[in-house]
């Protein structure tokens, strides 16, 4: 059996591992000049390659099709040990795995040993343009025959260059349905012009999305405040809604609490208590220590409140503003920030449209792994491991050679 893997990522890799450990010839085609250049990037550099924290609602789709189908063929437990046996020494972060040594260059050279080992072949620099099904085969630029070909070419998210969503183009010219992408794991770019008074800060927070004024999404870690607007995890793990909501010109709001741990009814205790215990004392003494100081000097502006007045002199409405502020205080997302800034895509080939075989469901022999499907994981090693068990999903049931596998039909050519 020939298969041809389009994309040599992190999904692509593991394909065409999986697929020749069934005993498949296997070429992989890139278009970089080496094999898995974004694999490198993941996780500041270290690769966080998965989570010990796992549950297959960690992964979202506009699709109903059951994704732990997928993680019961090949979950954490089957990553942990193809990696142990490959020679990877493993960092446990409270659940987030590592490399020991903290390299995703480690984790890449490791995956490119074996695909050597394994007689791999690899064409970099190559970038598919046009693939057709003919008399039962795969045909890659006029050229190359193949009995399967697996698309695994990544998505559109990623630093110019690396990423591309070409491989959409290819899904495309075989009847797929693609769902527009939009940057997910990205940061937030917001109305307001005073963030820049704010670059740099950094808080743990509780970070509630609303979408049209509804509350959808509420999470809570540590906020990284920019320039232009919102970034940090929190941030990340809803804005790939706020994302969709904007491509839909729909109204997006974050709210901010500063103060995440008050109660209502600790925090009113907490405003009266300080007032009686800190009379005498002017604005700026009076809420210091609360949070960070560029938080509250901008408060200080958004409410005219002066902060050398004494607080017992001042307009009771503007301080008691300036304490409502610290637990809701509310910014408009006018944007995201580009493709080239997301970590993945929301968006992608139809998950209604293959198999739990990660087989076309409209071209028998075509498969897909990784990235171009419509599946994308929460930050914390979640879209890497998507990437290893598609893969493996993919690269094993190939390697099979079944036609027809769940419901696909045989074309027309």
């Amino acid at each position: 059996m020939k298969i041809a893997v389009i994309g040599g990522g992190a999904s692509g890799m593991m394909a065409a591992l999986a697929a020749c450990k069934c005993g498949s010839d296997v070429t992989i085609y890139e278009k970089n000049d080496r094999v898995g250049k974004k694999l490198l990037i993941t996780g500041n550099g270290k690769c966080n390659f998965t989570n010990l924290d796992f549950s297959s609602d960690y992964f979202r789709s506009d699709s109903c099709l059951d994704k732990q189908i997928f993680f019961d063929t090949f979950g954490v437990e089957d990553t942990i040990r193809f990696f142990e046996d490959l020679g990877l020494l493993i960092k446990n972060k409270n659940g987030y795995l590592y490399p020991l040594c903290e390299q995703a260059s480690v984790v890449l050279d490791l995956l490119r040993t074996a695909c050597d080992r394994e007689g791999i072949h690899t064409e970099v620099m190559t970038e598919i343009k046009k693939l057709q099904k003919k008399d039962g085969h795969f045909i890659i630029d006029g050229k190359q025959v193949y009995d399967r070909v697996i698309l695994a070419c990544g998505s559109k998210a990623g630093p110019k260059g690396i990423s591309s969503g070409t491989g959409y183009l290819l899904a495309a010219s075989f009847g797929h349905h693609i769902i527009t992408p939009v940057p997910a794991l990205v940061q937030l770019r917001c109305k307001e012009s005073f963030f820049k008074q704010l670059a740099g800060v950094r808080i743990t927070c509780e970070l509630t999305l609303y979408l049209d004024r509804r509350k959808t999404e509420q999470e809570r870690g540590e906020l990284q405040l920019t320039d232009y607007g919102i970034s940090g995890i929190p941030v990340f793990q809803f804005s790939r809604y706020a994302a969709k909501a904007l491509q839909e010109k729909r109204n997006v709001h974050v709210s901010v609490n500063f103060l995440p741990d008050f109660t209502d009814e600790k925090y009113s205790s907490f405003i009266h208590n300080r007032f009686e215990r800190k009379k005498g004392e002017t604005a700026e003494e009076f809420f210091l220590g609360i949070t960070n100081k560029k938080i509250i000097q901008l408060f200080f502006k958004l409410t005219d409140l002066k902060p050398g007045e004494l607080i017992e002199e001042t307009n009771r409405k503007k301080w008691e503003k300036v304490f409502s502020l610290l637990r809701k205080f509310d910014t408009q997302v006018k944007e995201c920030n580009p493709f080239e800034n997301a970590q993945v895509c929301a968006g992608g080939v139809s998950m209604e449209e293959v198999g739990n075989t990660l087989e076309s469901v409209l071209v028998s022999g075509l498969f897909f792994a990784g990235e171009m499907l419509d599946v994308d994981g929460r930050c914390g090693g979640y879209n890497l491991q998507w990437a290893w068990t598609s893969g493996y999903v993919a690269g094993k049931n190939a390697a099979k050679g079944k036609k027809g596998a769940d419901g696909s039909k045989d074309d027309k050519d």
